[in-house]
């Protein structure tokens, strides 16, 4: 299952999209749970680790710091 997650970090994905992001975050779980589609009555937690790991993903990506590439800007503006 987790053969087909990409690596999504500049530069090797550049355009790294939501849907990208979303996708690994779905595989990993799906290999972490032993499940490729939850049950019903797991499908509420299935979903909330999806969305985690679709967050931290997000977040991981928007701050990592790849030698010898030029800085991006921030993707969230601070207040």
């Amino acid at each position: 299952m987790c053969r087909s997650i990409k690596t999504l970090r500049p530069p090797t994905t550049p355009d790294v999209t939501e849907e990208d992001i979303r996708a690994a975050a779905l595989q990993y779980v799906r290999k972490v749970s032993g499940f490729r589609t939850p049950a019903a009555h797991n499908r509420e937690v299935f979903d909330q680790a999806v969305d985690a790991v679709t967050a931290a993903t997000r977040d991981l990506l928007a701050n990592l710091h790849v030698r010898g590439s030029s800085p991006t800007p921030p993707s969230h503006p601070t207040a």
